[in-house]
């Protein structure tokens, strides 16, 4: 069964000025980066995989790993999770962003939230039948 889990944590905008603030509010709405990310390994993974958008090549983990001074292990951890949230994609070269631009991601996430949703509601119309509700 393969399944794509999606945090959505509601906080207050940042400063419009401030792109670094702004980046890790982006991938903090997006349950990215949660508080035990205290070193922002994750976040630098993500930041490396956005730089990496315009040279359209996917990158190794362990030129993720060297970029950011992380360990392969935890650069590996990352891309698991960044996968599981259905953001990364795995080619057999290495790992990259599932689009071209951050406001395709939100769509993309967004499909994905909508079709749960609609999941949800559909067996929780059956159960509802089932009880007799």
């Amino acid at each position: 069964m393969r399944f794509t889990k999606i945090t959505i944590i509601s906080t207050r905008k940042p400063r419009a000025s401030d792109i670094n603030e702004q980046l890790q509010w982006f991938g903090g709405t997006l349950g990215l980066f949660g508080t035990r990310d205290r070193d922002k390994s994750c976040f630098r993974v993500f930041i490396v995989l956005l730089k990496n958008l315009k040279k359209e090549n996917p990158i190794s983990s362990d030129e993720i790993a060297e970029r950011t001074g992380l360990t392969r292990g935890t650069v590996v951890h990352h891309l698991n999770k960044l996968m599981s949230s259905g953001i990364v994609t795995s080619e057999k070269d290495g790992y990259q962003l599932k689009v071209d631009k951050l406001e395709h991601l939100v769509d993309i996430i967004k499909d994905n939230v909508d079709r749960a949703f609609d999941n949800l509601k559909e067996i929780g119309k059956e159960l509802d039948d089932k009880l007799g509700l």
